[in-house]
């Protein structure tokens, strides 16, 4: 994503948009080498310590990071609680299934213990999803910088307003990434991020057994792969689970190209990818893994700046559930 994630032209539902873009340049290398020099290595020690014992936390954190971008920006808005007066966005229905609040909430908890009030819930966030991903190779395979606040608004409505759903078509997640501020090629690379993790079957069911609403299977599906489905998935209300990249799921590489060129994208979202016949040289491109692994590096900095606070916007918050 060389542009993956010409981002910093945020636009969203709301009106933080050029707000956005000028705040991502004020992202920085080492933010915390004076203010707390530990930050980034307590942060990799304890998501590593976690991922050791959840082998599926690296896909739930990845997505967690792309929620919370794509709502209000990156600024930990996903990890607040629901209050009296408002649902808050992990309770919307497209977060219901994110799980590993309680990581960040050690994490933020020993960062507590060691720097009190300096490291930002988003830049914990930000930085557990590389660490997550990363722990599979024992180093870090993208640069994530710092100096993100916190949010103090988490609003269901928006999270159901911002991101993109598995049932999009191709012009729909154009628009959703080009209102962030990613371009296509954004778009193409950040979808490898499915080559880990599952889906639930009532988000891709109706390609199996309703696709035009006449009963029928969405003929873009490899037939061998549909019948495969059918077996893991009864009926289009079934929630069980099944990998998103079929025997590699929990290992972060270029294969989900591999399996797109052969029309086994799970999601609609997926399929919908290869409907551009000009990204066919793109896709190609990216199941070599060096070229992907270097773009979706820079795609990821891209979306890590996406409407951030920084300077004396926004909060540091003491506990990631809650604000101040």
């Amino acid at each position: 994503m060389k542009a993956v994630l010409s981002l910093l032209i945020c636009v969203t539902v709301t009106v933080f948009a050029v707000f956005g873009v000028c705040q991502g340049g004020d992202l920085t290398k080492n933010f915390y080498k004076n203010s707390c020099p530990l930050a980034e290595e307590i942060v990799q020690n304890v998501t590593w310590m976690h991922t050791s014992t959840n082998p599926v936390l690296p896909a739930k954190f990845l997505r967690m990071h792309f929620h919370d971008c794509f709502v209000r920006g990156c600024e930990a808005s996903i990890l607040l609680n629901s209050t009296a007066n408002s649902t808050a966005e992990k309770d919307a229905i497209p977060n219901l299934s994110l799980t590993g609040f309680d990581v960040i909430d050690d994490i933020k908890a020993q960062l507590e213990t060691k720097c009190p009030g300096v490291v930002s819930c988003a830049d914990i966030l930000a930085l557990a999803a590389r660490d997550a991903v990363s722990f599979q190779f024992k180093k870090p395979i993208w640069e994530v910088l710092t100096g993100r606040r916190d949010g103090t608004v988490s609003l269901a409505s928006e999270a159901l307003a911002n991101l993109p759903s598995p049932f999009s078509n191709y012009t729909t997640l154009q628009q959703s990434f080009a209102s962030k501020g990613l371009n296509v090629q954004d778009l193409v690379v950040l979808s490898g991020g499915h080559t880990i993790g599952v889906g639930h079957c009532n988000f891709f069911s109706n390609r199996l057994y309703n696709f035009t609403g006449k009963g029928d299977q969405d003929p873009s599906l490899n037939p061998t792969y549909a019948a495969f489905l059918k077996t893991q998935c009864k009926n289009l209300t079934d929630t069980s689970t099944v990998e998103m990249d079929p025997h590699s799921s929990r290992n972060f590489d270029a294969h989900y190209y591999v399996i797109l060129k052969q029309h086994e994208g799970l999601f609609q979202s997926d399929a919908a990818l290869l409907t551009n016949t000009g990204l066919g040289k793109l896709i190609n491109q990216l199941t070599n893994q060096n070229t992907f692994f270097s773009e979706f590096g820079m795609s990821m900095e891209k979306m890590g700046a996406i409407g951030v606070r920084t300077g004396t916007l926004g909060e540091i918050r003491k506990k990631c559930s809650v604000i101040n």
